[in-house]
């Protein structure tokens, strides 16, 4: 266990380098794309990108809605670095794998993270399209991404999830939000799940009496790695679908993106008027 942390460290340390080399300037901000939400990447300006291939140490996106690249560069006056798709323990990778692009940004320098992702509603109120900010999580994924040896640099071996959301960072999603008129914005729990497998009518149930209001399959280790790293985070799930456990309704993939897409430009204005206000 010991040999390989060390060798995770050295790759990350690695493609900091290589990556320094790279940049238009040092990020202050790294986001985090979810399925079917990458075109934020085309508001970008004096941008730089590089495919996740070409990048030493780095997985490879293989879930359709991932485009696979990562960008550096102007976004609402910010230096940005954005993920234009991400990876999940589902996928075959190790949590620490599927973290591995976010340890590196927060080395270069970031100091906040805008995470978001597709996900299915819990929360019988909610509708298709509702961009539910995350005040909390629970983590259904079984394994965490800080497990083995603790490099101090980079963080405290048991770091405080207590507030792991920035509850200045929620307030202010929701003051752009309400400034922009969309009318659905919602905060709740996401729920993060091994997957590939969508829920039962029973596990549905389950997770809505456990208290999440939203179900996905990502976003949770990012966000551990996040906290450990000392970033601010503000997360964001866009709900493609809502099922009743008593009325279940087959879930298609297909019409997850094509919800995903029809949400997509009120979570574009709202996470540009966000970074646009960020301090």
């Amino acid at each position: 266990m010991a040999a390989g942390s060390r060798v995770y460290r050295d790759q990350v340390n690695e493609t900091v380098s290589f990556l320094r080399e790279k940049l238009p300037g040092v990020p202050d901000i790294i986001i985090i794309l979810g399925t079917g939400l990458g075109s934020l990447a085309d508001s970008m300006e004096n941008g730089v990108g590089l495919d996740y291939e070409d990048i030493p140490h780095f997985p490879r996106s293989t879930v359709t809605g991932h485009a696979g690249r990562l960008l550096f560069g102007e976004l609402a006056g910010k230096q940005v670095a954005v993920l234009q798709g991400r990876f999940h323990y589902y996928e075959g990778y190790s949590t620490r794998q599927i973290t591995f692009p976010l340890r590196v940004l927060s080395l270069l320098g970031a100091r906040f993270l805008l995470v978001s992702n597709a996900a299915g509603g819990l929360d019988p109120s909610y509708l298709p399209g509702t961009l539910m900010v995350i005040e909390d999580h629970l983590n259904f994924i079984p394994e965490n991404p800080l497990r083995g040896v603790n490099f101090e640099e980079w963080g405290p071996r048991f770091p405080d999830l207590s507030q792991a959301y920035d509850p200045d960072l929620q307030e202010l999603a929701h003051s752009c939000g309400n400034e922009l008129g969309i009318d659905r914005l919602a905060r709740g729990v996401y729920v993060a799940i091994a997957g590939p497998s969508l829920e039962t009518p029973a596990e549905t149930r389950y997770l809505r009496n456990c208290g999440a209001d939203a179900v996905g399959m990502s976003t949770v280790p990012e966000v551990i790695v996040a906290v450990h790293a000392g970033l601010r985070i503000l997360g964001i799930a866009m709900v493609a679908n809502v099922n009743d456990p008593d009325n279940f309704q087959p879930i298609l993939i297909d019409d997850i993106l094509a919800e995903a897409k029809k949400a997509e430009g009120d979570f574009c204005r709202l996470l540009k008027e966000v970074v646009g206000r960020i301090k």
